[in-house]
């Protein structure tokens, strides 16, 4: 189909009585404010809904409206039409043939863009209008960084076959930033972002490099040919983290901040050392999100006014447990915050220090130093406070003297890593703690995991397999085969996973007089049945199964937390 003429959108939805003129004027006016495109003003403004108005265009100009997240693209040919063009117009190309190509357009009546694009692609142009949203999400998957990442290992490969200089004095050089390991990192960082992910991996294997991005909890890998580079890219990444190059027999943790798209990240970087050289890890902390408040972390509504109470309490031990990666930091700072009064002296000992809390003393352990938790602990004791979060109970000086921290009038924060809340309690006994004097103070744990949830763009019923009916009745007592379960089919948002964003499943574990009682006496079997007769505990299979009932899950992720 030939690109259209010119037509008036506003006269035309007048004309046919979607909008008033009062209305048409008021987007006009507003238009020249903004600067914005008079269709997406008319959104903006509520007097059109932007599938109405698109369905609208479709019909005046006869093109297709397509539904841009379920559609099957190619990303090659998405990338025959130059990225810089794809987002200053606002279009993506869907198919390409010798005589023409199938364009995706939010506005389909920019003759501007069309002009531009045609006498770039010299072709026929068939247009079909999106939503705009839909549009945006698509370009930044068709224009990953992975197949510019493998360029730039090539040309990073090549020059270091070329030349045997030292990396040291080349990327510490004042032309660093023409380097090819720095674009390649760059690219990575982009391409991490883009993804939304959470950790990057850079692992050296005998013959190839892996780069590996963690997103919603599951490795997404890009394999490399050239492991030459691995060395420059670990030697780049020490030099930006502060840490010793030359030290390659030992682990070594740093932290730098870079801005990547807009957003100010603060990167935590672990090394090993491995049969093959060093593997790095980074954990990716986007500070320009801010901190999480309590309302916002998905718990359930009963357990949270719980977890409130206990937080206001004027002394005792709160504990936040779970694997690495659950969030356990996350609920910790949300906590700080809601007791984050003028009133209120709160001093923390965390390695690392992740997030910057106004009015918090916050102190960054450094046991090469000495500065362990327990030293920071006692210090910290010294310095009149309210409240005390230690980053992590590691050993049984630092829970020591948390525990007597908690029995001497302070509220402590921390964290073990259990696998729930009943087995914390337990942990603590097994590293010596007194039962009686651990029973005086802890107050209540909270572990947590996190689970995937069901993509909202592409959520569809599914039927159960007889396996899964078995173990629901097993388990749950549950007869599933009258009930409605989710999944995600797949589409572009959740790069075809079916699963998009995490949700936190938590346990809340009180101290009643039962549980109490078995602590004081240091029996762990009577404990653990009084902890699972507690009123309102409710076990994580338990919260996750509401979730799978609600369809923010699926069953699969149900099982996995379970370890059934």
């Amino acid at each position: 189909m030939e690109p259209q003429k010119r037509i008036r959108i506003g006269d035309l939805l007048v004309q046919h009585r979607i909008i008033t003129h009062e209305q048409l004027m008021t987007a006009l006016a507003e238009q020249k404010k903004t600067g914005r495109k008079l269709g997406r003003t008319l959104i903006d403004l509520n007097y059109i809904n932007e599938t109405d108005l698109l369905n609208f265009l479709s019909r005046q100009l006869q093109i297709p409206f397509l539904d841009i997240a379920q559609y099957k693209r190619k990303p090659e040919i998405c990338r025959e039409l130059p990225e810089n063009l794809a987002r200053r117009f606002r279009v993506m190309l869907l198919e390409s043939s010798d005589n023409d190509v199938l364009l995706a357009m939010a506005d389909p009546t920019d003759l501007m863009s069309l002009d531009e694009i045609s006498r770039a692609l010299k072709k026929r142009i068939r247009q079909a209008v999106v939503r705009e949203a839909d549009l945006l999400n698509a370009i930044d998957q068709a224009y990953r960084r992975t197949e510019e990442i493998s360029n730039l290992a090539d040309q990073l490969s090549d020059e270091l076959s070329e030349h045997n200089f030292d990396f040291t004095s080349l990327l510490a050089s004042s032309e660093v930033n023409d380097a090819p390991v720095v674009k390649l990192l760059q690219s990575i960082f982009e391409d991490a972002v883009q993804a939304n992910a959470s950790d990057i991996h850079i692992e050296p294997d005998e013959k190839v490099l892996r780069i590996r991005l963690r997103v919603d909890g599951v490795l997404n890998e890009q394999v490399l040919d050239n492991i030459n580079i691995a060395p420059a890219l670990v030697v780049r990444l020490k030099l930006m983290s502060g840490l010793n190059i030359s030290e390659k027999r030992l682990p070594q943790d740093g932290r730098f901040s870079i801005r990547v798209k807009n957003k100010a990240l603060d990167i935590r970087l672990s090394t090993l050392p491995i049969k093959n050289g060093e593997s790095l890890v980074m954990r990716l902390l986007d500070q320009s999100q801010g901190l999480m408040d309590l309302n916002h972390l998905g718990m359930p509504a009963e357990l949270l006014q719980h977890f409130k109470t206990h937080i206001l309490n004027p002394h005792g031990l709160i504990l936040v447990t779970g694997p690495t990666g659950s969030g356990k930091t996350t609920t910790l700072y949300a906590a700080l915050s809601a007791v984050n009064e003028p009133h209120t002296k709160i001093i923390t000992a965390e390695d690392p220090v992740e997030y910057t809390l106004p009015r918090v003393n916050q102190v960054q352990v450094n046991e090469k130093v000495g500065l362990t938790f327990a030293g920071v602990l006692r210090s910290a004791l010294r310095q009149d406070p309210d409240v005390i979060l230690v980053g992590e109970i590691r050993d049984r000086e630092t829970a020591d003297i948390a525990v007597r921290a908690a029995i001497t009038g302070h509220l402590v924060f921390s964290t073990l890593h259990t696998n729930g809340s009943v087995e914390t309690a337990t942990r603590l006994l097994d590293m010596g703690i007194e039962g009686y004097i651990l029973a005086s103070a802890l107050k209540v744990i909270i572990a947590q995991r996190l689970v995937r949830k069901i993509c909202d763009r592409c959520t569809d019923t599914t039927q159960l397999d007889e396996g899964q009916l078995i173990w629901l009745e097993k388990t749950f007592n549950l007869k599933a085969a009258s009930l409605a379960f989710k999944q995600g089919m797949g589409c572009q948002y959740c790069n075809h996973t079916g699963y998009k964003g995490r949700i936190g499943v938590y346990e809340l574990l009180e101290m009643r007089h039962e549980t109490l009682d078995a602590l004081r006496r240091s029996d762990t079997a009577v404990f653990t049945a009084a902890a699972y007769a507690t009123p309102g505990f409710k076990s994580f299979a338990e919260q996750a199964l509401a979730l799978v009932k609600q369809g923010v899950t699926t069953l699969d992720e149900l099982i996995r937390i379970s370890g059934a």
